[in-house]
């Protein structure tokens, strides 16, 4: 919008400029006020070049940093869920997260459904009366790291943010839901840090960007520290496989 109204404007400060160069200026000395024009119509032809290319070449930056800074956030996802699951509850230190994945490993269960006697009831009845019962059965463990990241060590790096000098801040505790205390985390950088070398007023409103397709707010993040949430706060897009 704001693009247009400048082209606007300009084409109309160009029509008034011709106007009165036509009817002021000696038919003698116009070939100055042509040659000083075209001048200024090319630099404000490639200023308004600019300002229509800048906002298209951001989108496109912006989507592969923040493809880059995402598929770390879904590492630094998968690392936290896996800790959940053996410990109990979520890291909030990084050191702590990569020995984990180093070291921890899961213990795999078999669950199977039974029924047997129930020996109150069939005192009680004076027959044979069963209950349905689940058995789980250890089967033996397997390595976190092996079952989430294979062959890869980019664990050990997950907390760099791409393209900058910065680690993704990273939190986890507990907050009050009902009766209960249950763990939460979260991770997340500003995008401005990606973005450092974009022009200042695209930046800008690319934080206080709210849209169905674009990563809202000023941070991009995964988890909350406020509800229960591993959700990633990026559209749905970059989580389709290429």
């Amino acid at each position: 919008m704001i693009t247009g109204l400048l082209i606007i404007l300009t084409v109309a400060a160009i029509f008034l400029i011709v106007k009165l160069i036509d009817k002021f200026v000696p038919q003698n000395k116009k070939w100055i006020f042509t040659i000083l024009f075209w001048i200024a119509a090319l630099f404000i032809g490639k200023a308004l070049y600019d300002s229509i290319l800048e906002p298209i070449k951001f989108k496109q930056i912006k989507k592969v940093r923040y493809a880059k800074v995402i598929e770390n956030l879904k590492d630094i996802r998968d690392a936290e869920v896996a800790h959940k699951a053996v410990t109990g509850k979520y890291s909030g230190d990084w050191n702590s997260l990569v020995k984990f994945i180093d070291t921890a490993r899961y213990t795999l269960t078999q669950r199977k459904d039974s029924t047997i006697i129930d020996i109150e009831l069939s005192k009680q009845f004076g027959i044979d009366m069963t209950k349905d019962i689940v058995i789980i059965d250890t089967l033996g463990t397997a390595s976190v790291k092996d079952s989430i990241f294979k062959n890869s060590d980019r664990y050990k790096t997950m907390m760099n943010i791409p393209g900058a000098d910065a680690k993704f801040t990273l939190k986890a505790g507990e907050i009050e839901k009902g009766k209960s205390m249950l763990p939460v985390f979260e991770a997340k950088m500003e995008k401005k840090l990606v973005l450092a070398d974009q022009p200042a007023y695209l930046v800008f409103e690319e934080s206080e960007t709210i849209a169905v397709d674009g990563v809202n707010g000023a941070n991009i993040s995964v988890g909350s520290m406020e509800e229960i949430s591993t959700n990633g706060n990026w559209p749905r897009f970059y989580d389709e496989k290429k």
